[in-house]
């Protein structure tokens, strides 16, 4: 990506100085433990002082060492292995409540997604659903769980909703052969970010769907792609990401939706349960 740190790093670093270059090497080569430090602790790590460490955030187009330190996680998230990234959370964590820390930092990004996510994206990607000939969705490897979900929600109240299954980049386009300009295609990617995910939204976009992006920043490569961007925060929980934020959003969705179309819905709904009653789909306790 164009937007990679450690590519701006290797950019700039010739013109870097000594205390510059300390940082630049402590990024490039022991990202996984520089992601989570602070300035001063950073500092301290490299042998330079703090305002060095956010002159060199700032030299590298950074608003603040914030900005900064996001862009190094983004690194790590993306580039660890499953067993580096269980250490990297070993050390985040430390030893303490697992379930108080791991819920405190959920909340954390449910109230980071809030005031990050851009609203008109999120009513613009509602009325692409709403009025689309067709309804893609698709999500690949640890990103398909929340794409089901979607799936799933979206089928009981519409008729034209269709999961693409993430089997083979060929059969990827098959199944979207028809996607057109009346369309919208849903899709999910979050770190390790999927090549045949960027693939799909490329295909759409050159087919004239609409592409509605759901990934964890405006730096995925699924963000150039998209016509309306949805950003929600992810990160590790072991080997696994936490995904708590985007599902947060599908929620809102499914929500916005039924506001919109409750009379429909409900009615499509009265019919379902007579279908389940008569089927036996739910148990009676």
């Amino acid at each position: 990506m164009a937007n990679d740190i450690s590519e701006r790093i290797l950019n700039a670093f010739p013109g870097f100085s000594k205390g510059q270059k300390k940082i630049a090497n402590a990024i490039l080569n022991d990202y996984d433990k520089a992601a989570y430090m602070t300035a001063a602790r950073l500092g301290r790590h490299v042998g330079v002082s703090e305002s060095t460490v956010v002159r060199f955030a700032s030299e590298l187009g950074f608003e603040g060492y914030g900005e900064f330190q996001r862009a190094v996680q983004e690194l790590v998230r993306t580039r660890l292995t499953p067993n580096q990234r269980i250490e990297v959370t070993k050390q985040r964590l430390g030893k303490g409540d697992v379930i108080e820390k791991v819920m405190e930092s959920d909340i954390a990004k449910i109230r980071f997604t809030l005031e990050n996510l851009n609203k008109d994206a999120f009513y613009s990607s509602v009325e692409a659903i709403l009025s689309s000939r067709t309804i893609y969705v698709m999500g690949v490897r640890s990103s398909e769980p929340i794409a089901r979900l979607l799936n799933h929600n979206l089928s009981l109240i519409f008729d034209n909703v269709k999961f693409v299954q993430p089997t083979s980049v060929a059969e990827v386009f098959e199944q979207m052969f028809s996607i057109g300009e009346n369309d919208v295609l849903i899709a999910f990617s979050f770190p390790r970010y999927s090549s045949k995910m960027v693939s799909a939204v490329k295909y759409a976009r050159q087919k004239g769907a609409r592409v509605i992006g759901f990934t964890d920043s405006a730096i995925s490569p699924l963000a150039e792609h998209a016509t309306y961007l949805l950003t929600a925060q992810s990160d590790m929980a072991s080997f696994m990401d936490t995904l708590v934020a985007p599902i947060s959003i599908i929620n809102a969705i499914i929500i916005e939706i039924t506001n919109r179309r409750e009379k429909e819905i409900t009615a499509r709904f009265d019919a379902l349960e007579k279908v389940w009653d008569e089927y036996d789909v739910y148990t009676k306790r």
